[in-house]
């Protein structure tokens, strides 16, 4: 029986496989509202046949966009805008689904990728970035404003507000994004963290604001799966790094953390990666064996055989598809084929199965075909 195609729970919540759509930003919302681009490709992604979907990075606050085009859910009308891609999601589809809550924190206010990125100026539309010090991530960038004591009880009242609303538009679970060099890694990573208060220096005190936000979120929502997502290192020497990241990861199993999504880099522009097939893999292996939390790994997986090892061997709970699924919607339905599985598929679709395929979408109606 296949390890990758076998169930599993994170929190009360059961998945039905261990692939998960890893949160993909799509830069086409209009004022944080999601448009018909979401219905379509999350309706499209809701069919693939993996357990979960997390649904991109969605700004908590409109200063924490990383685009003008970002998703947001700060307000009664992002609230509305999301709740018609899931009530649409939800008539055809049976995918659990979760939402990354997210701050850009100094990476904020920057031009689509597609027109070339870079800082969005002020009189173009951009707005002032905020971070932990008043460090630009790029030498030429405007620097961000330090956040006060009001502006991060701002940012956590802005991730509590945005979890409630997750949870009242029927979303199964959350992860707070603290990867990718966002506001809560920019905490984290001394490179990016250098105030003198309790939320800078040691360890410890780099954790706090991270932690804060976590507990307040796992507070608001306590029916929920919550989790996260983390950077395990920088790729900067001197910078934040596995070891830290464990010690991280079991402070935030202590506060009820269900699981943990494993990638690394996007703080500095001086990260050394060299990216190959399961790179990333080892970290959310050592982080699993450190504090038996459930781990999400990703990093160049793109094979069904890759995928079922890594779950099979112990490396991870769950394998997460980004960049892979965009290319191969149906990546789940052809592992299955591969590893002798099943996934579960709309009826609409049973006539697509190919001769030979077995029962890969188990037990058909008669005339299916």
């Amino acid at each position: 029986m296949s390890q990758l195609f076998s169930p599993c729970p994170i929190g009360k919540l059961r998945l039905p496989n261990r692939i998960v759509i890893a949160p993909m930003c799509q830069y086409s919302a209009e004022a944080g509202v999601a448009t018909d681009w979401h219905v379509m490709h999350y309706g499209n992604l809701s069919h693939s046949g993996a357990g979960l979907l997390i649904i991109e990075a969605t700004a908590v606050e409109p200063e924490g966009r990383i685009s003008p085009a970002d998703l947001g859910l700060w307000s009664e009308a992002t609230e509305a805008g999301l709740k018609r891609v899931v009530t649409a999601v939800r008539r055809y589809s049976n995918m659990p689904v979760a939402i990354q809550l997210a701050h850009a924190g100094r990476k904020a206010s920057n031009q689509v990728p597609w027109v070339g990125g870079g800082q969005v100026p002020a009189a173009e539309g951009g707005w002032p970035t905020v971070a932990p010090s008043a460090l630009p991530f790029q030498p030429q960038e405007t620097p961000p404003l330090t956040l006060d004591a009001a502006g991060l009880q701002r940012v956590i009242d802005a991730f509590v507000g945005a979890a409630r609303r997750a949870a009242s538009i029927g979303i199964d679970a959350i992860e707070i994004h603290a990867a990718h060099g966002y506001l809560l890694h920019q905490f984290l990573s001394p490179l990016s963290n250098q105030r003198d208060d309790e939320y800078g220096g040691a360890l410890e005190n780099r954790l706090r604001f991270p932690l804060a936000v976590f507990a307040a979120v796992r507070a608001a929502v306590p029916e929920m799966a919550v989790g996260i997502r983390i950077s395990a290192t920088d790729w900067v020497e001197g910078g934040w790094d596995l070891a830290q990241s464990i010690v991280f990861a079991r402070a935030l199993q202590h506060q009820g953390c269900d699981f943990i999504h494993v990638s690394s880099g996007g703080l500095s522009p001086q990260q050394q990666i060299v990216p190959g097939p399961n790179y990333q893999v080892p970290f959310a292996t050592a982080i699993r064996r450190e504090t038996g939390l459930p781990t999400m790994a990703v990093g160049l997986i793109t094979e069904a055989e890759q995928a079922e090892a890594i779950i099979a061997e112990g490396q991870a709970d769950f394998v997460a598809l980004a960049r892979g699924i965009l290319f191969d919607p149906r990546w789940p339905w052809h592992a299955a084929a591969k590893l002798g599985a099943q996934v579960d598929v709309p009826p609409q679709f049973w006539r697509s199965l190919p001769h030979g395929a077995g029962k890969l979408f188990g037990e058909m109606k008669s005339g299916a075909r």
